[in-house]
């Protein structure tokens, strides 16, 4: 089956080969982000596995597209690529690749996007070929679709001031297509993008940008590059998609340019007899260079691939990138894990280090970042126990100066124990009131002088009420239970027992 070969497109197998150029160890840091060996290589750039290592612990996997050395000395193409960063930063859509954020350090200039597990149409086709298949008409169209997706939303993304960019991609072809296991095709790659209203202009005067084989007929003879332009490039895509060949192929750049402006065109259907006449009059349409029969957007064009044809399921699309690529995407995969691994024990070795452990009580180790705030809150535990402390004591000298017939109830006096009188008494009637255990005030009355024995005398309990007996301190030496330091009369107030604060 005719088809493709190692020499027709350089730049297929730059971006195909994995790990060969600028291969990068030992995990060199550009910026707040880690770079590893590369993944793939393009004309003006190396992509690499990358690390995002934030605060706290915070990491993600990236792709980090590293400009190569020699174009980073050119102030053309360094514009060039930053530009690449701030026009695929306002596209927002799950066809496009995200682009997170744009470094430089140490004389390079790095893009960071997000890492999709996934492989290149380019790779996918080459695949195909190599087992002598082609990809379903349905997987093809259903890629397809999300392309055309991916690039009306890059063509009608605005600026800050909602003001449209007018961007158009110019290198739409199988190397700047991503389809995952997921089956989600991923636009990539606007490096040579141009929007009106730029800062700069890095495209010179007359200066022919993109791949000669997917260049629509207008941007060839550069009489101007419109959206149309994307969609005449993405039906070129979709041509090669059903037949497995290439489209537009010549010995030479000139004779490659020639074709795609006069050759003629013949419907997929004539190489793969599969593909429907329905599908056969969308890729014609699009392939028009009467710009007046080409569909005027990429949206357009694919509601009317969903229209014309069956289209196959994101699970289809996927099992068919497993059956041409599992290998590669497990070996990715593989890596990637081992990539978060290597991250992750380096953030503990370097908190180890930074923050030794010391021992505690019990033998175990805590990082020494920690014992600060375990400090800490010892220190509130104790300033709050002394806070307590001091309000009770407060409390106690307000209530043992209050009158006693406030609100507050008397301590209850316990029953009082006769004993017999002493010899010198003076009456056999009278009676003595033995000095028995009453309940303490609060530990303010310890600063008052002891009540005298005439103070605690009284008569009969039949003939006279008992006056309140005042708490006398327990005799010096004496056992009390002093836990807790006090009790609770029947009302619930808290009685403290003064012999407990000697």
């Amino acid at each position: 089956m005719p088809g493709p070969t190692r020499g027709d497109d350089v730049t297929l197998l730059a971006y195909v080969l994995v790990g060969e150029a600028e291969n990068v160890s030992g995990r060199r840091a550009v910026g707040r982000y880690r770079t590893y060996e590369a993944m793939a290589a393009g004309g003006m750039a190396t992509v690499h596995y990358g690390r995002m290592l934030g605060p706290l612990g915070f990491a993600r996997t990236v792709a980090i597209k590293r400009l190569h050395r020699e174009y980073a000395r050119d102030p053309e193409f360094v514009a060039m690529f930053i530009e690449e960063a701030r026009l695929a930063a306002r596209i927002h859509h799950p066809n496009v690749v995200q682009t997170l954020d744009v470094v430089s350090s140490d004389g390079e200039i790095a893009l960071i996007m997000e890492y999709v597990p996934a492989v290149s149409l380019a790779q996918l086709l080459l695949a195909a070929q190599s087992r002598g298949e082609r990809l379903p008409s349905a997987v093809a169209a259903s890629i397809l679709v999300g392309v055309l997706q991916g690039l009306h939303a890059a063509h009608e993304a605005t600026d800050e001031g909602g003001n449209p960019l007018d961007i158009v991609h110019r290198d739409v072809s199988p190397q700047n297509v991503l389809v995952g296991a997921d089956g989600c095709a991923r636009v990539l790659d606007f490096g040579i993008a141009k929007a009106t209203g730029r800062a700069t202009q890095v495209t010179r005067e007359g200066q022919v940008k993109g791949k000669f084989a997917y260049m629509a007929p207008e941007q060839v003879t550069n009489v101007g590059v419109t959206r149309q332009s994307d969609v005449f490039a993405a039906s070129i895509v979709l041509w090669e998609a059903l037949t497995g060949t290439r489209l537009f192929t010549g010995d030479s750049e000139p004779a490659v340019l020639a074709r795609v402006l006069s050759a003629p065109i013949a419907p997929p259907s004539k190489v793969a007899p599969e593909v429907g006449a329905e599908l056969d009059a969308v890729v014609l349409r699009g392939l028009s260079r009467d710009l007046s029969a080409r569909y005027a957007t990429g949206r357009d064009m694919a509601r009317e691939i969903e229209a014309r044809t069956p289209l196959a399921s994101a699970s289809q699309v996927g099992e068919w990138v497993e059956h041409l690529a599992g290998d590669d995407l497990a070996s990715r995969a593989a890596r990637v894990a081992q990539i978060e691994n290597e991250s992750r024990a380096d953030r503990v070795s370097t908190e180890s280090v930074r923050t030794p452990p010391v021992p505690t009580p019990a033998g175990a180790t805590r990082p020494a970042a920690r014992e600060p705030h375990r400090q800490s809150r010892y220190r509130m535990a104790a300033l709050f126990a002394v806070a307590v402390v001091s309000a009770a004591a407060i409390g106690a000298r307000v209530l043992s100066g209050r009158n006693p017939t406030s609100h507050v109830a008397e301590p209850r006096v316990p029953p009082v124990t006769p004993v017999p009188a002493a010899p010198n008494r003076a009456s056999a009637g009278a009676t003595v009131a033995e000095r028995a255990p009453s309940p303490p005030e609060p530990p303010g009355a310890l600063l008052r002088p002891s009540p005298s024995a005439a103070s605690v005398r009284t008569t009969r309990a039949a003939e006279v009420k008992p006056a309140p007996v005042r708490p006398v301190l327990a005799p010096a030496g004496a056992q009390t239970a002093c836990d807790p330091p006090y009790y609770a009369d029947s009302k619930g107030h808290l009685i403290y027992k003064p012999e407990c604060f000697q």
